[in-house]
Parts: structure tokens; sequence; C-alpha cells
């Protein structure tokens, strides 16, 4: 149907009155966003955070931001952050610049045309040869994390100076599962991938929501029923961790936990996580949602803390590994949380008496 609606512009209209057209909605898009840009008060503002590892023993990571504002104008300096490294997790020129754009259109004018007029407005920095802006042969196919934390470190800067727009940080990662082997039934293999999502912050008039995708990711939630009709695997549970979305007056939303063991045969179990050794911060108070974890689940029930980037794990039939996502960050100090909030943090079963204790006022 797009194509041939296309097809039937194009009929109607010559070459240049279409890219007269359509280089006035771009047109259109830099100019809100240059009066965007204008409306914050100039200055610079900074940030920075960490990757946990790439995988391969750099752990750390560290991503620096400095954005000053001048008018309409915005410059984003990401000097100081990272050499690239030896894990896949480095991100070329555009995927750093995309993830400016969308920070910045989310927090300034979430509404406006998503094409190359965003991208005009911003002056961005990046160091040749660095984790923002690779080059080959750096390993970059887990790109997406670090583009998250790019996202994070672009509205951690500018949270001060746009405090409706700000938001605790989200679970800040891709958190990958992929379960391999051969199905006993058939005698064929199979590869089952599927990313997870997990909390997003909490924001100036609403809590974070719970167990879901964030950012730039494009992935949906693949159903239990599914997954066990497809792959000789089993979920034994899935649902959200208690205590996983970080305190505020605006409370951060939940991590996810599924596990998942193979069904009459040995499989192979490979990972990729994020925010498992640091925390999503909060904001304005806001305290840090629940970090990460993978756990191997063995026959016996006893069980072994695996790295954030396991490779090779295999999985006797009756073993598990347990994926827990990150939570995300609060908004706002939690003595400010309403007394109708806290009871219903109480009843609904997703935070327990001690975590409500700790966190608001100290009642129970």
């Amino acid at each position: 149907l797009g194509a041939r609606r296309l097809l039937e512009i194009a009929e109607r209209h010559s070459p240049a009155e279409l890219a007269a057209a359509y280089g006035e909605i771009v047109s259109r898009t830099e100019r809100r966003m240059r009066d965007a840009v204008r409306d914050i008060t100039d200055g610079k503002y900074s940030f920075e955070d960490v990757m946990d590892d790439d995988g391969l023993g750099a752990v750390d990571i560290p991503i620096k931001l400095e954005i000053t504002v001048e008018g309409e104008r915005i410059h984003f300096d990401f000097a100081g952050t990272s050499p690239q490294v030896r894990g896949n997790i480095n991100v070329t020129l555009n995927a750093t610049q995309a993830a400016v754009a969308y920070s910045l259109k989310a927090m300034l004018d979430p509404e406006i045309p998503n094409n190359h007029g965003v991208l005009d407005v911003c002056e961005i920095s990046v160091e040749k040869g660095s984790l923002l802006h690779c080059v080959a042969p750096a390993p970059v196919a887990a790109r997406a994390h670090t583009s998250q934390r790019i996202i994070d470190v672009v509205l951690g800067a500018l949270s001060p100076a746009l405090p409706e727009a700000a938001v605790g940080a989200a679970n800040g990662a891709n958190t990958t599962a992929v379960f391999s082997g051969i199905d006993p039934a058939t005698g064929q293999g199979y590869l089952y991938l599927e990313t997870l999502g997990g909390g997003f912050g909490g924001r100036n008039d609403r809590d974070g929501t719970d167990g879901v995708q964030v950012h730039i990711t494009n992935t949906s939630n693949l159903p239990v029923e599914v997954i066990e009709s497809e792959y000789p695997l089993r979920v034994e549970s899935y649902g959200l961790i208690e205590d996983s979305g970080g305190a505020g007056e605006y409370r951060g939303g939940m991590g996810i936990r599924r596990v998942i063991g193979p069904v009459g045969h040995t499989c192979t179990f490979n990972g990729a996580g994020e925010r498992f050794s640091h925390r999503p911060w909060g904001v304005f108070g806001g305290a840090s949602g629940g970090s990460g974890r993978f756990l191997h689940v063995r026959d016996g029930g006893g069980e072994t803390e695996l790295e954030s980037k396991p490779a090779g794990i295999e999985l006797a039939a009756g073993e598990k590994v347990v994926v827990e996502t990150p939570g995300a960050g609060g908004y706002g100090d939690p003595k400010q949380r309403s007394a109708e909030a806290i009871e219903h943090d109480r009843a609904s079963g997703k935070f327990s008496d001690e975590y409500v204790k700790r966190n608001y006022r100290g009642d129970g």
C-alpha cells in the first residue's frame, strides 16, 4: 500500500515539486528543533557513565560528554570517552549520531517528523578510534548496548536544564539470551535468541514502566507458549523482579526474570548483559534501580552467577539459566512519594515490606 501511494504521488507531481516538498519537511523539522534548543538555558552541561565491560577484559569503560548550548546552537563533545575496545560493544559514528538525535528529539519535541532535520541541529565531536567512533576492524555486533548508554549520558547531561523531560536511567541494555543445540525430537539444529526488556525510568509526573524495551530497541516480548512450541526448551518462570525499581517520588520500572532450560538434551547458552555492575541511576534524589545478572542453576539445586557476557555455557537436561534484567532509576526524593502510591506499592506485591520501610519515610 505504501509503495502504491508513493507511486501515485510521483505520477501527480514533478521531481522538482517532490524534492521541494520533502526538503520543506526536513527544513520544518530543523526549524522546530532550533526553536526548542533556543529555549534551553545557555551553558555547559556534563555527564559521564560507564559500560560494565566488553566481555574480553576491559571493565568500567567510560563515556564522557559535555554539551554546550548557545542560542540555537547545541554541541555534543565526547572528549575523554574510552578508545575502542577488543569486545564487540564498539559503535560507529552514524550510530552515535542516531543516539544523540533520538535523545534530543525525545527531550525537546517528540512529535516532530523523524528525519535529517534533527541531526542538522546537532554538532557532534567524537574522537576517531574511540568507543563511539570506531574504525575497522573494531567489532560492533553488540553496539546496541553502547547506544543505550549514549542515550543515558545525553539524558543525564540535559536533566538539570530540562527537568520536566528528564527520566531516571532506564535498564540501559539489550539483555540478550541465546540458547542453541540439537532438537532431540527432530535431529535438527536450533537457535533461540531474544533480547529482554527491563525497567523504564521514573518521570516528573508518573512512575516508570515495568518490563519493557526502552529507547532505540525494536524487539518485542516472545510469549512462553511460542518458545516452548518452537524449541526444545522449558520456561520455568517469567515475571517481574521484586524491589528492582528505584525508589523515588515516582519510582523506576522493574526488571524481568525469566528461567529457561533444555528439555531432554544438552544445549549451549551465550548471553550479553549491561547494567549488571553499575545500576541504573535515579535523578533529582531518586534511587538507583536493580542490576541484572545471569545464573546457572544445576540439576541438584546449586547455582553459579555467570559473567555479564558469558559464552559457551553447557546446560544439561534439568539445568537452567536465570536471566534477570535491570530495573530503572527513580525520579525525585522518595520522601515526597504520596501515601496512596506507597500503599499501592505495598499492596501490589511488587515491593517487599522491607523495601517500603527502607525507602519511604521509615514507616511500615
